[in-house]
């Protein structure tokens, strides 16, 4: 999505044309494939985090163009809502002190991003969802002036012809409705890119799919949306009600939202792709004019824009990213699933203990996904963001009396998981010191209970029991969270409470 688009509206024949190139592309992805002309093994990864603006008093700054104008660093980008920021991570081999490097690269960027942002009284927050964010801060008025965001909003709404309905059912019940897609900015993640040759690519999906829920539940930031406490990890039902363009009788005949987990596991890179030009109209028909399969012909690597295009307007939570880079193509699985913080620390251990158990979990002789129904993955997803670091989830009995079982993630997490992931990282060839720090910091969590959302939930707990009112708590909560993240120390690590508040 990162290409310019402009606004200008689109006519039958160009979603004709559109729809002809999709599929000339999918030929031409196919032809590669078939052809093997996919970049060797590189074992790199990236990494993407999405921010929220706030200010000391804890309430949202619509002020991103300010405050980029300041940084003036290409590593960090717009996004979709006024008081979001989004920031990159150059991609690094997957080896020696990489775990130590990406914490080091964005505690610098991250600390002068917010020096710079102080500068017109905003701050620079890691948080899933902002707690403070209210229904009037996310409306139309709010999306960022670039015309990307303005013509997906312009065709997603058209798409849906109606208002959007928002309605979460947690510990406490949220309906709402919008008359855009600005909601989905409320929804900040860390995406995790791993780079993969196309015989990789199928187990490292279908590892990352059966790994979302593990994922949510030790790493669970989303707690509050709009002033009601909802799910543990809010983002999803948000992000998937806040993008569907179905109106309710579409739904009703099972048409799949653009929000959406998958429904089987894969084979190839190929079948992903394939889906989505199946089952997805177009929201941005926007022709290049490369034609794929007459530059395959003259022995060239199309960039098949199209696709790409396409591919980025389907919100998968594990989603195919074809690239080509210095003229050669490759694939990359990325991983979407995480919310964003909360401290630095935090972000590189759920990476360290992604990129371990992926590479533990593509390689087993007995996968995963052999021994586990997709229903049952779909149905963890589910539980682990409605419950957190308390959710149960069905996974295979270990060992091989085969079947499945339901286990605490916490538990699943320290007896199975943890070993899996440093077994991952010492394959990767990740030195051990950083793989004992950050994969501890997982293990900590498992055994004290505690994540982002278990802490802003009790510390807002506790401060209505001190005697504040509910939108006073939730800043207090805001603001101690940012001063304890700008410290920098892991969440379990941090004290309930807002302090000296």
């Amino acid at each position: 999505m990162g290409e310019k688009v402009v606004a200008d509206g689109f006519d039958l024949s160009d979603r004709q044309r559109y729809r002809a190139k999709l599929q000339q592309c999918l030929t031409g992805l196919g032809r590669l494939l078939a052809e093997k002309r996919f970049d060797k093994p590189r074992n790199l990864v990236g990494l993407e985090i999405e921010l929220n603006l706030a200010g000391a008093d804890g309430m949202p700054r619509m002020m991103n163009g300010e405050v980029l104008e300041r940084i003036a660093s290409r590593d960090f980008q717009t996004e979709l809502g006024m008081f979001n920021l989004e920031v990159n991570i150059q991609p690094h081999r997957l080896g020696g002190r990489v775990l130590e490097q990406l914490a080091e690269e964005l505690r610098t960027g991250l600390a002068y991003a917010h020096r710079k942002a102080r500068e017109v009284d905003a701050g620079i927050v890691m948080i899933g969802i902002l707690p403070t964010l209210a229904e009037k801060d996310l409306v139309s008025a709010n999306l960022s002036d670039v015309d990307r965001y303005v013509l997906l909003n312009d065709q997603i709404t058209a798409a849906r012809g109606e208002s959007f309905a928002l309605d979460i059912d947690g510990v406490e019940r949220l309906t709402s409705t919008a008359n855009s897609i600005v909601p989905e900015a409320a929804c900040t993640s860390v995406q995790l890119h791993l780079q993969v040759t196309p015989d990789r690519f199928a187990d490292v999906w279908n590892a990352a799919q059966a790994l979302a829920a593990v994922q949510i539940a030790v790493g669970a930031n989303s707690p509050f949306l709009f002033g009601r406490e909802l799910w543990r990890e809010s983002r999803p039902p948000l992000f998937t009600q806040a993008t569907d363009t179905r109106p309710p009788e579409l739904q009703a005949q099972g048409v799949r939202p653009r929000t959406w987990f998958g429904e089987r596991w894969v084979s190839s890179a190929y079948e992903l792709f394939e889906e989505n030009v199946r089952y997805f109209p177009a929201l941005l028909p926007i022709c290049d004019d490369e034609e794929p399969l007459s530059v395959l012909d003259a022995g060239g690597v199309p960039q098949l824009q199209e696709l790409v295009l396409h591919n980025g307007t389907v919100y998968r939570w594990n989603r195919p990213v074809y690239e080509v880079v210095d003229g050669v193509p490759h694939l990359r699985v990325e991983n979407r699933v995480l919310p964003a913080g909360p401290t630095v620390e935090d972000v590189v251990a759920n990476a360290a203990f992604y990129y371990g158990l992926i590479r533990a979990l593509a390689d087993d002789a007995r996968p995963v996904w052999r021994r586990l129904a997709f229903e049952d993955a779909a149905r963890n997803f589910d539980t682990a963001c409605r419950h957190g670091i308390d959710a149960e989830l069905t996974w295979p009995r270990p060992g091989r009396a085969g079947g499945v079982t339901t286990v605490p993630a916490v538990k699943l997490v320290r007896d199975e998981l943890l070993p899996l992931a440093a077994a991952g990282l010492d394959a990767w060839g990740v030195e051990k010191a950083d793989r004992d720090r950050y994969l501890g910091i997982i293990e900590q969590r498992c055994r004290r209970g505690v994540n982002g959302a278990s802490w802003q939930v009790d510390t807002f707990h506790q401060a209505l029991e001190e005697g504040l009112e509910r939108d006073a708590a939730l800043a207090a909560t805001t603001r101690q969270y940012c001063r304890l993240m700008r410290q920098g120390e892991p969440v379990h690590t941090w004290p309930v409470g807002i302090g000296d508040d």
